[in-house]
């Protein structure tokens, strides 16, 4: 039943998000101040002209995670030359636990090009507010109760948003995509937009319905 409860959340957000209207679109995206998986410094003028996909997780995610990083890299890989222009980011909710050692260690399992960003849990929390990300602590099944929890604070789910935002190169909102779309689906968008951004059409600001 917990475990129910925390899925209906995460799913009622992500469906509160699978179409924003245009005031709400404009409104995604912003500053940010983290620290890379190499231990860098960064902020969102660090990748200079680049499109930046993004997406909110963490290493400890036992599902969702890992195969969006999967479509991650099997979409740049799809991009080919094209994958120059993007950068794509895996940006922490578990500050507490992904460090940019964890992070460094977890990544090396996906494409090389993925950088993973962490910081404190201000700061991710103010990442997470300007993408309009959802994410909470959630005890582990059997962790409910009071004691067993106290005596392993380590044993935690993290509900969170399963949106990856596509952000052009100054920062601006283009779409987004949704757990469940292929790399297939993804690089094929992602290139019709690098492709009318460099004939210089205006990019697309919403998917397609």
């Amino acid at each position: 039943m917990m475990i129910l409860f925390r899925l209906a959340a995460v799913l009622a957000v992500a469906l509160l998000l699978t179409g924003p209207a245009p005031t709400q679109a404009a409104d995604i995206g912003g500053p940010f101040a983290l620290v890379d998986h190499h231990g860098n410094r960064v902020t969102h003028e660090s990748y200079d002209d680049k499109y930046l996909l993004v997406f909110f997780g963490y290493t400890y995610c036992p599902d969702v995670c890992p195969t969006e990083l999967l479509v991650f890299g099997d979409t740049l890989d799809a991009l080919g030359d094209q994958a120059a222009r993007v950068q794509a980011l895996f940006i922490t909710v578990d500050p507490e636990r992904d460090t940019p050692d964890k992070l460094a260690e977890y990544l090396a399992n996906f494409h090389p090009d993925l950088i993973g960003l962490t910081g404190t849990t201000a700061e991710i929390a103010e990442a997470a507010r300007a993408y309009r990300v959802f994410f909470r602590k959630s005890p582990t099944e059997g962790e409910e109760d009071e004691e067993a929890a106290n005596a392993d604070t380590q044993a935690y789910l993290v509900d969170h948003t399963s949106i990856v935002y596509l952000m052009d190169p100054d920062g601006e909102f283009v779409r987004h995509f949704v757990f469940g779309q292929g790399a297939e689906t993804l690089a094929g968008e992602i290139e019709k937009i690098l492709d009318a951004d460099y004939a210089g059409k205006p990019a697309f600001s919403r998917p397609s319905t």
